[in-house]
């Protein structure tokens, strides 16, 4: 039961939504949390086949914008916010939920990693990140906005089987202090929420992701993996006024996991 205090803190507020797959993202998690609280949201799907599983879910939020937009092409994402801008002419936020390696580099050794993967891995999971906020800045007016990425544990700490993304999200979360740095005179925050091990599409492609879970349950404070739901909720108080004076932090929610040495 959501308490009062909450209730509709993000009634007024515009934004778009990268990085919906399915009802199992953590994108679309994030997305519900806001509507939830009263925000109107864009969404985009990376490729057709993936429309037919984004557009059922942007409806039924009440979501009147749905493009499709692949954030490895600079002209499909400048042609989004051109619509973005005829749909609503300004924007409160963005959640940037994207992340992409060869499944080939997510297994044996880091090492082994190709010159084309770790190019793939970094342009997709990093640096998308600033060419989404690039185009976003322009979009917030004087009061500023939120630009909001998620990023995962293994950007700090080595995790079996992670290799190529660990280094992708330890640039994504660079990218974030950086942005931060830039768009701050402009009143736009940029941070991103380091969740831990969560059932998703993209997550069950990681070797050894459910040896992942039952070691966390085991080891974090709460004795727990976090729940989707909780990963919404801080994307929910980064959009919010909530966290205005919040920016270039990285928050783990992951109860607690990060804390532990042993």
């Amino acid at each position: 039961m959501r308490t009062l205090a909450l209730m509709g803190i993000a009634v007024g507020k515009k934004g778009i939504v990268f990085g919906v797959a399915n009802d199992h993202s953590l994108a679309w998690y994030c997305a519900r949390a806001l509507h939830e609280e009263g925000a109107e949201l864009a969404f985009t799907y990376q490729a057709e086949t993936l429309e037919r599983r984004v557009r059922p879910l942007a409806e039924s939020v009440k979501s009147t914008f749905v493009e499709q937009c692949d954030l490895s092409d600079d002209a499909q994402i400048e042609q989004v916010f051109a619509k973005l801008k005829s749909h609503w002419g300004s924007i409160d936020f963005v959640v940037h939920a994207v992340a992409f390696a060869n499944k080939q580099d997510l297994e044996g050794h880091f090492v082994d990693t190709s010159r084309d993967g770790f190019k793939l891995a970094l342009d997709v999971s990093a640096y998308t990140l600033t060419a989404v906020a690039r185009q976003a800045a322009q979009l917030m007016d004087s009061k500023g906005g939120s630009i909001i990425t998620l990023t995962y544990y293994g950007a700090e700490k080595v995790v079996p089987h992670y290799n190529v993304m660990g280094v992708a999200k330890a640039a994504l979360e660079a990218s974030v202090r950086y942005l931060a740095a830039d768009l701050g005179e402009k009143n736009i925050r940029v941070n991103a929420i380091s969740a831990g091990p969560v059932r998703t599409l993209a997550a069950m492609g990681i070797s050894g992701f459910r040896d992942m879970l039952k070691y966390v349950e085991q080891r974090a404070p709460l004795k727990r993996n976090v729940q989707a739901e909780e990963v919404g909720k801080t994307a929910l108080y980064f959009v919010s006024d909530l966290s205005s004076g919040v920016t270039g932090e990285v928050v783990h929610v992951d109860c607690g996991y990060s804390i532990m040495g042993m």
